[in-house]
């Protein structure tokens, strides 16, 4: 398992009783996670929250909060800064989880001969592993997300972590057709990250679901990749889709290549113990 573990502005404080409490810089939050079977334990640390989200047997659910909090605020994690919201879906717009493919993104491209270094960034949410990649040094950036909210917070990252002046393109847009069109240009990447959702929604009310599509996703992104390229990540959410399954589908997909997948996790801070948070792949040459 690959593990999240160079954080100084985000801690996974506690687990259990499928929630989670987390520290946001110096601000609190308990939030559920379906993924946390196991019993809560009598850590005083759980009655200091700032912010709990109370999720609704009928789905969704709303924010409680023992004081007004800013609109946002913002966390570091190396040299970048992100915004951080808690937002009505309970997620606060940046999954800390995923520093560990920000370190492997900013790895592999800094340390890169490729002098023209372009990245794809699929399904790209409020932009994270964007930033990482164009701090890192990546000449473009494409970023691709069917949410233009997510887009402007993307935007703001870009931002907050003084990056306005790289080159970043930022697409709203249903990422098949977006694919299509640019394999009709002709247009390649020396690397590919995405993070399909299991199921969603385009502009024009495309319909997406991993399970349907991902065989289609990959072949087209496959379609994209450089000659010279460095690397696909992906990442994935979706219950069901292990590991080895998304070894499987890789290794099918892109022969003759390197493929390494795994799981990715927090350390969990009362106790040493790690709390899984999704699935990765990643594809390079042999």
């Amino acid at each position: 398992m690959n593990i999240s573990n160079n954080w100084k502005d985000y801690e996974c404080l506690a687990t259990g009783n499928k929630e989670k409490l987390e520290r946001y810089g110096n601000i609190i939050l308990n939030r559920p996670d379906p993924s946390i079977v196991w019993a809560k334990t009598n850590n005083p640390l759980w009655n200091t929250w700032d912010g709990y989200y109370h999720r609704s047997n009928e789905g969704g659910g709303h924010w409680e909060f023992r004081k007004k909090l800013p609109d946002y605020w913002t966390i570091n994690y190396r040299d970048l800064t992100f915004k951080i919201s808690p937002t009505n879906f309970k997620h606060t717009g940046i999954f800390p989880e995923q520093a560990t493919n920000w370190d492997y993104i900013m790895d592999k491209i800094s340390n890169s001969n490729i002098e023209d270094f372009r990245v794809l960034n699929l399904f790209a949410y409020t932009g994270c592993a964007t930033m990482a990649a164009s701090s890192a040094g990546a000449k473009e950036v494409v970023h691709v997300d069917a949410a233009k909210g997510m887009i402007d917070w993307a935007k703001e990252n870009m931002h907050l972590s003084h990056l306005e002046n790289n080159t970043i393109r930022f697409i709203c847009e249903d990422v098949i057709k977006f694919l299509d069109r640019e394999i009709r240009r002709g247009r390649t990447y020396h690397a590919i990250i995405m993070d399909p959702p299991s199921y969603g929604r385009g502009p024009n009310k495309e319909v997406w679901r991993l399970e349907d599509d991902l065989q289609v996703l990959l072949d087209k992104t496959k379609q994209l990749l450089d000659k010279d390229y460095s690397f696909l990540l992906i990442n994935s959410y979706t219950t069901g889709l292990s590991p080895t399954s998304l070894n499987n589908i890789l290794s099918l997909t892109f022969k003759n290549s390197h493929i390494e997948t795994g799981e990715i996790g927090l350390p969990i801070t009362e106790n040493n113990l790690t709390l899984p948070c999704g699935i990765y792949g990643r594809v390079t040459k042999d």
